[in-house]
């Protein structure tokens, strides 16, 4: 552990996903927010490329250049996960990369007690980082392989909470290979959901490669775009009236946050990525949302239940669809590494529902360290309550 008794927390943050930026956004909150007396933070940044980088002033770089800071530059010491005496370390490599030799041990950083990944999209949020970390046997913030890979996945997502009896709307998987193969596959699926439909990525968040199609002519195009981020897209019905979300925090025993309402505005006909970060008009949000006490209740125990049905750990955002009348409730989505930026809905719904971001924070790294304790608690070997009797030899 860190000196002082302090925890040395790595912030990953980065990474190689349509969602770099706004990763950066996320990890200037959340190591702002840390206490400096309870933790030693040792911040990571993972480049579009892929490798990843000891941004000791992190901090300054980020508060001065974001929300310009579009991607992170290789400005920091190049640094890999390897084993070292005083427990699992980042090693600092020679800066060129070129020979891969892994340098003195003196350049190690060892210790590090709990991993804080800052990581939204693919590999960050789908369950490769975290099984890196495992191996490692690395505690980490948020939900493990499974959870992660099955939060990104859409398709698999809606299956799960379908079959654990969570309403989600009606929709369509289609891969890139069988859509160009047979053209007219996904006008065929549309046209039995019905226009307007949403055409999405089947995993990346962020409202990125989202389009709204109101008419069958403007489907394809629809398609390529989302096609140009994943192998697979999915199209789903419209469901007109409300966006509403709530955020879960826990293991085994997870609540749920007040609901917030996601207001869009202007032009925009939906919670675009445009309407997010882009047009400061494009959006507002409510928390807590104005909803009857019943619908409240409802939505939280639906947050609940998404969350356990995935399997999840830590924290989640639950995103809500709902007609407006709300007679009709759905599982949009849910996020298993939610945007921490300054006007991301999860810090802000617990702040209402009475946990500040530092707060926050601190009850996802006991989580994760909570969590990691119970995987070590399990055996990884097996060994039979008795040896079975040796046969009798001929003659005996």
């Amino acid at each position: 552990m860190a000196e002082k008794n302090r925890l040395r927390v790595g912030v990953l943050f980065g990474g190689r996903s349509g969602e770099h930026e706004i990763s950066l956004r996320s990890a200037l909150t959340v190591m702002s927010a840390m206490d400096p007396a309870r933790y030693e933070i040792v911040p990571v940044g993972i480049g579009r490329d892929g490798r990843w980088y000891l941004e000791r002033n992190a901090l300054k770089l980020l508060a001065e250049k974001t929300p310009h800071l579009a991607a992170l530059s290789a400005g920091g010491t190049q640094v890999t996960l390897l084993p070292h005496p005083e427990g699992q370390a980042l090693v600092a490599t020679p800066m060129d990369g070129a020979s891969g030799a892994v340098t003195s041990a003196q350049d190690a950083i060892p210790g590090l007690d709990v991993v804080f990944p800052v990581l939204h999209g693919t590999y960050g949020e789908d369950g490769t980082v975290q099984g890196l970390l495992e191996l490692a046997g690395i505690p980490y913030v948020g939900a493990g392989v499974l959870g992660s890979a099955i939060g990104m996945d859409k398709d698999a997502q809606k299956r799960l909470l379908r079959d654990a009896g969570v309403a989600v709307v009606k929709y369509f998987a289609i891969d890139r290979a069988d859509y160009h193969e047979t053209p007219e596959l996904g006008a065929r699926l549309a046209r039995k959901i019905g226009y307007p439909v949403f055409v999405k990525p089947n995993a990346l968040g962020s409202s990125i490669g989202i389009s709204k199609v109101k008419r069958a002519a403007d489907l394809n195009a629809a398609l390529d775009d989302a096609f140009q981020y994943d192998r697979k897209a999915l199209i789903e019905a419209s469901c007109e009236g409300r966006e509403l979300e709530c955020a879960v925090l826990g293991n085994d025993r997870p609540e749920a946050s007040v609901p917030g309402e996601v207001l869009v505005k202007g032009a925009h006909e939906f919670y675009d990525y445009e309407s997010k970060y882009v047009d400061p008009e494009g959006s507002s949000t409510k928390i807590p949302a104005d909803l009857p006490a019943a619908k409240t209740k409802k939505l939280r125990a639906m947050a609940v239940a998404a969350f356990k049905a995935l399997s999840l750990r830590g924290m989640a955002r639950v995103d809500f669809l709902a007609t407006r009348d709300l007679r009709e409730i759905y599982v949009n989505e849910v996020n298993t590494i939610p945007g921490f930026t300054s006007i991301s809905m999860y810090p802000k719904l617990w702040e209402a529902s009475g946990v500040p971001l530092p707060k926050l924070i601190d009850r996802l790294i006991e989580l994760a360290l909570e969590e990691n304790r119970e995987r070590e608690s399990l055996k990884i070997t097996y060994q039979p309550k008795s040896s079975p009797k040796s046969p009798a030899k001929p003659g005996k």
